[in-house]
């Protein structure tokens, strides 16, 4: 009969346990501020600082498509040429040149650049800045098409130093996102 008693109290200890787990996470989910918008969204919303040539953040509506491209290089100017900068341009062109081979694959989705809502960009040491980083070059391919009086947006990016690209001609490789308009019909 102790024996019994005993598994009685264990069992009545531990509903006592199990119940006051569950009211102390009902009662800190009712306390807790709700983590989705208030209202829903309807289309790409940007966040971030006016002056920033960049958005720091986007949400997308929960019933968004996107596009994503692999990473996009720069298409070559001249074949012949005996440097890179001959054959495929510096930072900058090569930024420009990925940014045109971008958009025309976002037109064959029925997309624009104003649809872009992520840019993951790679760059590569450029020899001729004695083997740093030409950031100020693609920053400048990036306003030819961005935050401008034609496109306004400003997209969310990354943009990241790597010790090389699959051919070393390359000093840029670049990723974008595109979400469809809410009134687009993929069929």
């Amino acid at each position: 009969m102790s024996m019994n008693l005993s598994r009685k109290v264990k069992i009545t200890i531990g509903a006592v346990i199990i119940s006051s787990l569950a009211a102390t996470a009902t009662v800190y989910a009712a306390i807790t501020p709700n983590k989705y918008p208030l209202t829903p969204i309807y289309e790409p919303e940007f966040y971030g600082s006016p002056s920033s040539s960049i958005a720091s953040a986007v949400a997308l509506p929960a019933s968004a498509a996107t596009f994503s491209t692999s990473g996009t290089t720069p298409s070559m100017i001249n074949k012949e040429g005996k440097t890179i900068y001959e054959r495929y341009g510096d930072t900058e062109a090569q930024g420009t040149s990925i940014l045109q081979n971008i958009e025309k694959q976002l037109k064959e989705q029925g997309l624009t650049m104003k649809d872009v809502i992520y840019l993951r960009v790679y760059i590569a040491p450029d020899a001729a800045k004695e083997g740093k980083f030409d950031y100020d070059g693609w920053f400048k391919a990036y306003a030819k098409y961005f935050n401008t009086k034609t496109n306004p947006t400003k997209t969310a990016r990354s943009t990241v130093g790597v010790a090389g690209l699959v051919s070393p001609d390359w000093l840029i490789e670049i990723e974008a996102v595109a979400a469809y308009p809410s009134l687009h019909n993929q069929d």
